[in-house]
């Protein structure tokens, strides 16, 4: 799988979350995965000031995305 459909898989995994970003005026985006596995995100809206944003990120994100796909070594945001 090559890093743009891995993406594309990795959209679809946090689909059921993103409600929850939206609820609170915000939502996320995957932007791209490294080399070495870390996974991009950007946050918007409400969630880019959000003061939980960071525990939202490795609690919810990351944890969502390295069940589904454990090669996944971390989630950051930029």
């Amino acid at each position: 799988m090559n890093k743009e459909e891995l993406i594309a898989k990795l959209n679809e995994c946090i689909l059921p979350l993103r409600p929850y970003f939206k609820d609170d005026g915000g939502d996320i985006e995957i932007v791209g995965i490294t080399d070495d596995n870390i996974v991009k995100v950007k946050l918007l809206g409400m969630c880019q000031t959000c003061p939980q944003s960071h525990m939202t990120l490795k609690a919810g994100i990351e944890t969502t995305i390295k069940q589904a796909y454990p090669q996944i070594k971390s989630v950051e945001a930029v």
